[in-house]
């Protein structure tokens, strides 16, 4: 029931059913009432009839022709009956209609007209009663057709509004779906806001968004410009001291210095952490493997002498929903430290992972990781070896942005070199 169609296309036809079965009862019931209406009429017309059809005799005797004015009293069991009893009761005349029937059939009709008159002979008065019954037979036989006919009708009827609200439905939500397929877009990075000329609706739904989007694009290219201006003022300013500070006293000097240093590193961690963009769903997928490439370009510059031997498995299709410079962050330390630690053999590769997210796996033929180092290589200023050139900051900035994209990092052990695999995980 998560579906709004769905639930709108339930509560319709629930509604159209109760409709149709409340139409069809109340319908059906009017139609029994004037069909019951209909046949006592029609019986109180047939005892006049057979009251303009009676002769009675001077001695009170009833006769009446052979051939009646309604054919139905001749034909037996026709469901039609007629009597004529006298004053005390005794039955005068029955139709032939109720010849052959074990009991009185007239009395037991479920419609019936009855009327007592005294007819005047050369001889006196005569009282008669007049019946005419008629039986459920044909009634039932007639509300069983209209009622088939109903209920055909309407369920024809009911498919017809069905189709009628399922269109209007459809209709009606297709701006909806349309703003989901240009936000799906914007997730593609095809487009870069949601199109104009939606319904009122729906405007300042849409309207609110593209300002948010803009707002939010803004505000991170003000916050990255601030960030590099921040770096450009400290770094010169540092730069200097430490030019100054060498020319000083050995021991002063190297004092200072390793304090400028450990201002440096605390400065570039805190800006590189504060860059970090985070998981955002309208962000534009990046491609990886142009910037595993361009990575794997520029380290093997770096350490051209030593011969590291680098093989780059990472398909065309495989995707980063985030910030290039978060990507280029990850991989680049990762990977840098891969070169830094290796004997000779490198190797990086990606897949799309079964979330639909990324999954890269950077390993090297180097002398492996303790597992229980892990929390200090992650730690801010984590060194394991001070001989390589570095200010230990690189994986506390990987596990930070890990974090912010609600990833996760492990450490393993490359099954072919025995060196140390980094596989990284971010979710789709």
């Amino acid at each position: 029931m998560n579906s709004l169609t769905l639930r709108v296309g339930l509560i319709a036809a629930l509604v159209v059913a109760v409709f149709a079965g409340l139409t069809a009862l109340a319908l059906e019931r009017a139609f029994r009432d004037s069909a019951t209406q209909a046949v006592m009429q029609r019986l109180q017309g047939q005892l006049y009839l057979l009251m303009g059809a009676v002769e009675v005799d001077a001695d009170g005797d009833v006769r009446l022709p052979e051939r009646l004015p309604e054919a139905r009293l001749n034909l037996p069991d026709s469901g039609l009956y007629a009597r004529i009893t006298g004053g005390d009761g005794d039955v005068l005349w029955r139709s032939p209609s109720s010849l052959g029937e074990a009991a009185d059939t007239a009395g037991e009709a479920p419609f019936m007209a009855r009327m007592t008159v005294t007819w005047e002979t050369g001889e006196g008065n005569v009282p008669l009663t007049f019946t005419v019954a008629e039986d459920r037979t044909a009634l039932e036989a007639q509300l069983r057709s209209y009622r088939r006919s109903l209920w055909g009708w309407l369920a024809a009827l009911a498919v017809l509004l069905l189709a009628a609200q399922s269109l209007a439905l459809y209709l009606g939500l297709k701006p909806l779906r349309r703003v989901a397929r240009e936000l799906r877009a914007m997730e593609r990075g095809e487009q870069s806001r949601l199109a104009g000329g939606y319904p009122l609706e729906l405007r300042a739904l849409t309207d609110n968004l593209n300002a948010l989007i803009h707002a939010e694009r803004a505000r991170q290219a003000r916050y990255r410009d601030g960030l590099a201006d921040l770096a450009h003022s400290l770094k010169t300013p540092l730069a200097v001291l430490r030019g100054t500070l060498g020319t000083a006293g050995e021991a002063a000097g190297r004092q200072a210095l390793e304090q400028l240093e450990r201002m440096d590193r605390i400065i570039a961690y805190q800006l590189q952490r504060a860059g970090t963009a985070g998981r955002s769903p309208l962000a534009a997928p990046q491609a990886v493997a142009p910037v595993v490439r361009r990575l794997a370009d520029s380290l093997a510059k770096v350490y051209a002498g030593r011969g590291v031997e680098c093989t780059l498995e990472v398909p065309e299709a495989v995707r980063f929903r985030g910030s290039e410079g978060d990507l280029m962050e990850l991989l680049g330390n990762l990977m840098d430290n891969a070169w830094k630690f290796c004997r000779r053999r490198v190797r990086v590769r990606a897949r799309e992972g079964d979330d639909g997210g990324l999954e890269v796996r950077v390993e090297d033929d180097g002398p492996g990781i303790d597992p229980a180092q892990v929390p200090a290589i992650l730690a801010r200023g984590g060194r394991l070896d001070e001989g390589v050139p570095g200010q230990g900051i690189g994986m506390a900035v990987v596990s930070e942005i890990v974090q912010a994209y609600g990833g996760r990092l492990q450490l393993d052990r490359s099954p072919e070199w025995g060196g140390a695999a980094w596989v990284l995980r971010l979710p789709g």
